[in-house]
């Protein structure tokens, strides 16, 4: 699934391209693309027509238009979904499952193509801070200007769990999977398995600062692609991976000290590490 970096690749491609412009009509190919709107695809064609979409806006791994007051269109990318700007008369995608026109004489297309299915389009009404109410419980993401690093501290110390999972907690703080996860804790030489009650707020606020700037390397590079699967609005794959420093690096020197690179099996993930930088937890006594 695309990460904090990939999706703002995304949102500011369609904020170039289509804020501000009026839908004309929606085509549903496939209906399991508009499956999280409960009320059908005839509903969800019907209530996007007229509607003008206003300047995309992303929590975390979340994306949405607003079309309106009280509604957005929220985009859930899932293993493959792709959003497309594409100009008129371009063959369809082989995976292509709605297609969203407009109204302006600039002509294209909105795309979303899903190889997997497992992604989706769905119109939900809006919080009061603009949020899609079916994501009113993510946390803010490290990027967010608003993000609160005292407040993260004190819910990492109240607890019960280990560091990477709580970086992958949605709750806590949005938009952190498992590449950026592996790669800032490679960067603040903490182990995964690391109980959080043991972060003293220094090392808290080294994290952040660590996550943070992977993040922005990645969105600098077009966020990060292993395959032919997440690509921008116009097509285009990321190159971030050519600079990660751990993720996918079994059995390679650590680019720090040399040690041998490895890989755990964790959560049906995998974990990287070096087993010198960043020490396993001891076991408590007893």
């Amino acid at each position: 699934m695309p990460e904090l970096p990939e999706v703002e690749v995304v949102r500011r491609g369609l904020d170039r391209w289509i804020s501000g412009r009026t839908v004309t009509g929606a085509q549903v190919l496939h209906p399991r693309a508009v499956r999280r709107h409960l009320a059908g695809a005839d509903d969800f064609t019907a209530r996007l027509r007229g509607v003008r979409i206003a300047a995309p806006r992303r929590r975390g791994k979340y994306l949405w238009l607003p079309v309106g007051d009280d509604l957005a269109l929220l985009a859930h990318l899932g293993m493959s979904g792709q959003l497309l700007v594409q100009p008129d008369r371009t063959p369809d995608e082989k995976h292509l499952r709605v297609r969203i026109t407009f109204a302006d004489v600039a002509g294209g297309e909105l795309r979303f193509v899903d190889q997997r299915t497992f992604g989706g389009l769905s119109l939900h009404p809006v919080l009061p801070d603009g949020l899609p109410d079916v994501i009113g419980h993510i946390a803010r993401d490290p990027l967010d200007p608003l993000f609160d690093e005292d407040a993260f501290h004190a819910a990492l110390r109240r607890r019960r769990t280990t560091v990477k999972r709580a970086l992958l907690d949605q709750s806590l703080i949005s938009g952190v999977g498992n590449i950026y996860a592996d790669e800032a804790l490679w960067r603040t030489r903490l182990h995964y398995d690391r109980p959080t009650a043991t972060l003293d707020r220094p090392t808290v606020g080294a994290l952040v600062t660590h996550v943070r700037d992977v993040m922005t390397r990645a969105l600098a590079a077009g966020g990060t692609s292993f395959d032919s699967l997440y690509v921008n609005v116009n097509g285009q794959s990321g190159y971030f991976e050519r600079s990660l420093d751990v993720y996918g690096r079994e059995g390679l020197p650590c680019r720090r000290c040399a040690t041998e690179v490895r890989r755990r099996p964790w959560m049906n993930r995998s974990s990287y590490f070096c087993p010198r930088c960043q020490r396993p937890p001891r076991a408590p006594r007893g």
